[in-house]
């Protein structure tokens, strides 16, 4: 537009995901606090001489000031990063920790995926997704337990938190033994649609407990209830994103594979797949973050 002059504006974000640009720059996929996910071009970071490149890595926070049009109507959908200023460098915590790195991965792509629209503020999730990062960093709780209640928890702010206290197909009050992806969670006996899961009682009592923030009794649950937990997580989030999401897969979860559901009735493995799509090889999460 002729005579238009790009606004100067501030926000804080985490920085979910790096591109390449050219020779020396990158588009920054951030999540500010005020207005949603954006992307933004950071000129010459990649030089050696860049004042500010290493405060642009993913899962940092970060104050920045942004040259574009904070609502999007005018200009470039693309804003331009000229100032940062480094709040809290979470991503230097996790490089040489493969456990932690992996599920800040999986807690950046699932950000990413849950606000598909750009400069539509999401403060909740937000929030979310910073205490995510902080709690990874300090290690207050196993890994796999913040990724999961992550997940639960954003999957809530989008309406899709699966039932756990009553059936989701008639609503009857109740810990139902059935778990159905398709149908949205625990289902009765009446309502149990054919291979629906049995996952252990103790496991739907932990989906309960990242729900609501119960970390006394998620702290005290065994390994293998944790991974049946994950495994449900990510199917029943990756059958509502209809896509797989590429970082899960390399989540060390100590046991086999994410994703992985029991079968009904003990009839050999059960897997309850995502409408669509599947993970890539191990190295497409530095390839996705990084590049």
């Amino acid at each position: 537009m002729a005579g238009y002059r790009r606004q100067l504006y501030r926000d804080d974000a985490v920085v979910l995901r790096v591109q390449k640009l050219g020779e020396s720059d990158r588009i920054i996929t951030l999540f500010t606090r005020r207005h949603g996910r954006l992307r933004a071009v950071a000129r010459g970071v990649r030089r050696t001489s860049s004042r500010f490149g290493a405060r642009l890595e993913p899962f940092g926070h970060v104050d920045l000031q942004l040259a574009g049009d904070p609502k999007g109507n005018q200009g470039s959908s693309l804003h331009t990063v000229s100032q940062v200023e480094a709040i809290e460098l979470y991503g230097k915590r996790f490089l040489g920790d493969y456990p932690r790195y992996t599920a800040a991965s999986a807690i950046a792509e699932t950000a990413e995926r849950l606000t598909p629209v750009e400069r539509e503020p999401s403060l909740r999730l937000f929030q979310l997704t910073l205490g995510a990062m902080k709690s990874l960093a300090r290690g207050d709780h196993a890994t796999t337990l913040v990724l999961d209640a992550y997940l639960l928890r954003g999957m809530a702010f989008a309406g899709w938190a699966p039932a756990l206290s009553a059936c989701a197909v008639c609503g009857e009050p109740g810990r139902h033994r059935a778990f159905s992806v398709p149908a949205g969670g625990a289902v009765c006996p009446d309502c149990r649609p054919p291979g629906a899961a049995h996952p252990a009682p103790t496991t739907l009592a932990l989906m309960s407990a990242l729900t609501t923030g119960d970390w006394a009794y998620a702290d005290a649950a065994d390994n293998g209830v944790r991974r049946e937990c994950s495994g449900l997580v990510a199917a029943h989030l990756q059958w509502h994103l209809e896509r797989a999401l590429r970082s899960l897969p390399l989540v060390d979860r100590g046991g086999p594979a994410t994703g992985a559901v029991p079968p009904p009735d003990g009839a050999g493995p059960g897997v309850v797949p995502p409408r669509a799509g599947s993970g890539p090889a191990a190295a497409g999460v530095n390839r996705e973050m990084t590049e």
